[in-house]
Formats: C-alpha cells, structure tokens, sequence
C-alpha cells in the first residue's frame, strides 16, 4: 500500500522558507503529497516528487489555477523537468500567468526517464515557448485521463503536445484517454495539436458516442496531428475537426503523416483547412480530401 506523507499546508504554503522548500528528508517509498494553491507549492511539490525514483502522486488543490509567473525547470519550463513518474489529480489548471501570458516557458517538459500522468480534470494551458510543446515536450511517458491541453504555443512542433524527435534511446509515448485538445497553435511547425516524432507512440481514445476532440488547432502542417517518422500512431472514438494549416492550401489541417504507423477507428477527420490529409504519404486510413 502506498505510503500517504501527510505535509500540512504552511510547508507547501506562505510559510516556506526561502527557496521554497523545508529542509525534508525524501523517503524512499511513493509519496502522496496535497499540493497548496500557490506556484510555489507545487514547484515544491515536483522538487520532492523528483526527488526518489519512486512513483509519487500529487494531489491539487480542487479548482485551484496554479498560475506559473516565471520557468522554474531551466529557461523553457514552467514546472521543472519531471524526471521520475508523477502523476497530478485534479480538477485544477496550471498556466502560463506571466505579464500578458508573454513569458517563453511551456508547462512542462518530461525526461526520458520521467512519466508525467494527469487524471480528473488536470488542464495545462497558454504555455508559449520557443522551440516544441508549447504545452508539454515529451522525451518519455505521458499519459492524460480526463484532462485537458488548450490554449498552447510554440514555434516549432506541437502546439499542445510534442513527441520529441529520438533517433535512439528511451522513444517517447503519449497517451491521451477522454483528453480535448483544443485551441493550441504552432508558428512554423507541424502538429497544432500533437506531434508524434521520430520512434513516438501516440495512442487517442475517446468514448464510444462521445468521441475525444481535436479542435480548433492550427500549425504550418497538421492543424490536429502530425505524426512524421513515428512508430505508431493510433486513433480510436476521435473526431479531428475545424483545425487548420496556415502555411500553404497544399497543406493538411486535420492530420498530416510521413511513414510509420497509422490506425483509425471511428475516427472521423472533417472540417479542416486548406484541406483533410492531402499531402500525407502513406494516406491517412479513412481521411477523404
């Protein structure tokens, strides 16, 4: 059974010392930790998480918008680079709160050896980086039950999500599971929605008569998804609609795909500028224009 470390509100709260974190010893068993409503509890929060390579749950405060004003993993992360596996239990947001939501940082960044899980209503949202996933980089495992990626940005690709490119080592997975992604952008690159790179597993299920949305995306290519180079890509009880390519009328705004493996199963791909999937090669499994 889990060990449960009940840690009161004032370590996670305003009473933490300077930096942020009371002098604990990490135990060596998975931890349960209530995060406080506040950046600096749940910067703590993922600080003592990473800090054994068990695997450790964190519980957010319920309707809580955890508002990031600064990156605290590196100069590109609002949250720091999850090494270990972590999972967040909502409902609760975490955003990009910095002056004007201008701040370059996405929300996260997964390490080969990390694996970030987000489950009951979790939304990581108005991310903005330089660079890919403007919501979430992935370099390991990623997996979202009944949570949200919306409102993301980034110049390169993966608007919401991005499956890095691995031409070896730990290859990148993603799993979203009744999880929306809407509203994300990328400036220049590929998949507004999700990109699926190099050696990357994406896997979207929705529920039979309430399909999981990919909606209103945009990127130079694959408004919704790209999947280029990947080794599998899957898509069961999703609809891919109203997502756009910006960069030419020659480009796929619903989902793009150059080689690996594609499946979809009342997947409808409709409603999408300048078109579909044309450009894909192989085709896209049952995407028409």
């Amino acid at each position: 059974m889990r060990r449960i470390r009940t840690i009161v509100q004032a370590v996670f709260g305003a009473t933490a010392v300077a930096g942020g974190l009371l002098a604990l010893t990490p135990a060596a068993q998975a931890i349960t930790i209530p995060v406080a409503c506040s950046e600096t509890a749940l910067v703590a929060a993922v600080n003592l998480a990473n800090s054994t390579p068990t695997s450790d749950t964190l519980v957010l405060a319920g309707g809580c918008t955890y508002g990031m004003t600064t990156a605290h993993g590196g100069a590109s992360n609002a949250l720091p680079v999850i090494t270990t596996p972590i999972e967040m239990i909502g409902p609760a947001t975490v955003t990009n709160a910095s002056l004007l939501g201008l701040g370059l940082f996405r929300i996260a960044e997964v390490a080969p050896t990390g694996r970030l899980t987000l489950s009951t209503g979790v939304a990581f949202t108005r991310g903005n980086v330089l660079g890919h996933g403007g919501g979430i980089l992935n370099r390991g495992a990623v997996t979202l039950t009944g949570s949200t990626l919306t409102g993301n940005t980034a110049s390169g690709n993966g608007g919401g999500l991005a499956n890095a490119d691995t031409p070896s080592g730990t290859a990148p997975a993603a799993t979203f599971t009744n999880s929306p992604v809407s509203g994300n952008t990328t400036l220049l690159g590929d998949g507004g929605g999700i990109y699926n790179g190099l050696r990357g597993t994406l896997t979207v299920t929705g529920v039979s008569g309430s399909p999981l949305f990919v909606t209103g995306n945009s990127a130079g290519r694959g408004g919704g998804i790209s999947a280029i180079a990947s080794t599998a890509t899957t898509l069961t009880q999703t609809a891919v609609t109203d997502n756009h390519a910006l960069l030419s009328l020659g480009n796929s705004g619903g989902v793009h795909r150059q080689g690996g493996t594609m499946t979809t199963n009342n997947a409808p791909i409709t409603a999408n500028t300048a078109n579909n999937c044309v450009g894909s090669v192989p085709a896209v499994p049952n995407c028409t224009g």
